[in-house]
Formats: structure tokens, C-alpha cells, sequence
């Protein structure tokens, strides 16, 4: 009776870790492998490239689940192609390519890269950054190669390399447009931003409609209590008329908080002109199209249209950032 009972419980976890492995095969998520690796990837690759030499990555395919060597700028590529129209300038592109390349050391030397699943990066852009290796044409494969090896630096470390898609009139502080936490980078600056003039009109200016209870389940997402949604407004608006904070009923959130709650591509951006609730819908009016701090891409856009090159890019919305050569 004793044995029975022994081989019953064996059982017994041997199905519960076939229930695990079935619930992580909708995105093929291997366990976690840092403790049986020998060498740290993030180190591997640090030392690499401040020896000048370019590194291989190991990047997680999240689409198939397996993990895939690849040298650095090949890499890079689908993360350009993903990320940024692909018949876009070429000065645009690098500038593009050079955060991208930047934004990769940055999170491998703060975070390990892509620790989760125990790689230097990650294909699913919620974990790292988009990456579309089937979008890479000539003109991205010509941006990376020229801008090759470079990374923007601020006293010798990687910045955070934030960008977004149209930042409205001018660009956020990191405080205002991404709720950031932590001291306010000194490289980042508020500036002009020239590409209102090329920016779609659905990014220019637009219209977003909520249910209340879709109001409610971003609160609850944000772990607070959601009420009735008699009222929405801005409680605190930031120097570029950024909705810093939110508040709904008795309730107050971080505006970039909520927004990503309600969803970023419905609610595109926190520069928010109007609040208004009417039966049980929530409309916002706004302007832009992402958080709004760093690199605006259609300002990035113009900028290469007058003939800017990728360091100037760069440099017009970074302060006091050294663009550097790791590896020829």
C-alpha cells in the first residue's frame, strides 16, 4: 500500500510538469537557463564589443521558440526593418540603427538582455525590441552598414535610447512622457520637433473611444480600485502639455500608465487636448503617437530630408551625447 502511494504521487508530479510545459507552449518559453550556462552572455558580449570587436548574439525567436546565433548587425537589421519604415532616407535609418544598436548594449549591460529566456535578446517586442527579419531590403542592410559599429554614449555609458513614432510639437523629459521613476537622465532634452509636417494626419490629431468598463479594467490592471467613471480629467499636466497624471473619479494614475493599460495603439498618445464622458462611453482627443521622449522617427525623418546626418539626428534630441565606433 505504502509503494502504491509512492508510485501514485510520482505520477501525480510527473503529469502537473506536463501541465507547466502546456501552458508555456502558446509562446514556446523555454525555462530558464542562466544557471547552466558557464559564461554570462552579457559579459561575453560587453567585452566584445568594448574590444572593438563585433559580438554574437544569441536571440530568442519567440515565433518558433528556439534560440539563434547571429552576428550583431544581422541582428540589427530586423531590428531597423521592424522598427522603421524601410523606404525611409538613409540618414533616418542609421540614426534609427544606431539607437537600436545602442538600446541592445544598454539592456544587456543593466538587465542581461533578454534573462527571461536566457538569451542576449528577444524577437517579441514586449521583452525587448520588434525585430522583422523578412522586412530587411537593401536600404536597411546600406543604413546599418554605414552607422556600422556605432552607439550613442553619455560620460562613457550607453544611453537609454527611448524613441517614438511622432512626439506632437515637442519631445517629453522622461518623467513627463514615460512616468520614469528614476532620475532624470541628463541626456534627455525637450525639443522642437520638426516633423509635424511629414507626420500622418491619424497621428497628427485623434479621436479615442472607451467603454467605462474598459476605463475600469485599466484601473484594475494598475491595481486600483475602479468606480463608477462619472468623471476623467487631467490632473497634472506636464511643461509640453502631457497628461502626467490621470484622474478618474477619486482616483489618480500616471498617464503614461493608463495608457499603456488602455492599450498604446488605441490610445496613442498622453498629449491629450479633451476628456469627455457621455453615457458610458470615454472620448480623448490628442496629438502624437508614442510617449514622446528621445528620438521622434517622422522628426528624424525631416531632419534627413534638409540633409542632417545620423550623428546630427541623434544629437538634436540627445544632449551631450558622444557618438562612438565600437567595432569597424
Amino acid at each position: 500500500m505504502k509503494k502504491q502511494r509512492i508510485l501514485l504521487g510520482l505520477l501525480l508530479l510527473a503529469l502537473l510538469a506536463g501541465g507547466c510545459s502546456l501552458l508555456r507552449r502558446p509562446e514556446k518559453a523555454p525555462p530558464p537557463r542562466e544557471e547552466a550556462r558557464e559564461e554570462e552572455p552579457q559579459s561575453r558580449v560587453l567585452q566584445l564589443a568594448e574590444a572593438g570587436k563585433e559580438p554574437t548574439l544569441q536571440v530568442y525567436i519567440h515565433e518558433t521558440g528556439e534560440t539563434r546565433e547571429m552576428k550583431f548587425e544581422e541582428y540589427l537589421a530586423g531590428v531597423v526593418a521592424a522598427e522603421m519604415k524601410t523606404d525611409w532616407p538613409l540618414e533616418a535609418l542609421a540614426a534609427q540603427a544606431i539607437l537600436a544598436r545602442t538600446f541592445t548594449l544598454e539592456a544587456i549591460k543593466s538587465k542581461g538582455g533578454a534573462p527571461m529566456h536566457g538569451t542576449d535578446a528577444c524577437t517579441l517586442v514586449e521583452h525587448f525590441q520588434a525585430y522583422d527579419a523578412a522586412a530587411v531590403n537593401d536600404r536597411v542592410r546600406e543604413a546599418v552598414e554605414m552607422s556600422r559599429g556605432m552607439v550613442a554614449t553619455y560620460k562613457g555609458d550607453y544611453i537609454k535610447a527611448w524613441f517614438s513614432a511622432y512626439a506632437g510639437e515637442r519631445t517629453a523629459m522622461a518623467r513627463e512622457g514615460l512616468a520614469f521613476r528614476e532620475e532624470e537622465p541628463p541626456y534627455i532634452k525637450s525639443v522642437r520637433n520638426p516633423g509635424a509636417k511629414y507626420a500622418p494626419a491619424e497621428d497628427r490629431e485623434w479621436t479615442a473611444v472607451f467603454t467605462k468598463d474598459q476605463i475600469r479594467a485599466a484601473l484594475a490592471e494598475l491595481n486600483r480600485e475602479p468606480g463608477p467613471v462619472n468623471e476623467v480629467a487631467i490632473a497634472e499636466e506636464g511643461p509640453t502639455g502631457r497628461a502626467v497624471t490621470i484622474r478618474v473619479d477619486d482616483v489618480e494614475v500616471a498617464g503614461a500608465d493608463f495608457r499603456i493599460a488602455l492599450g498604446s495603439t488605441e490610445l496613442k498618445s498622453i498629449l491629450l487636448d479633451e476628456i469627455t464622458v457621455a453615457g458610458d462611453k470615454v472620448t480623448f482627443k490628442g496629438r502624437g503617437y508614442g510617449h514622446g521622449v528621445g528620438m521622434c522617427q517622422w522628426g528624424a525623418y525631416a531632419l534627413a530630408k534638409e540633409g542632417r546626418s545620423p550623428e546630427e539626428i541623434v544629437r538634436y534630441y540627445f544632449k551631450d551625447v558622444e557618438i562612438e565606433r565600437l567595432w569597424k
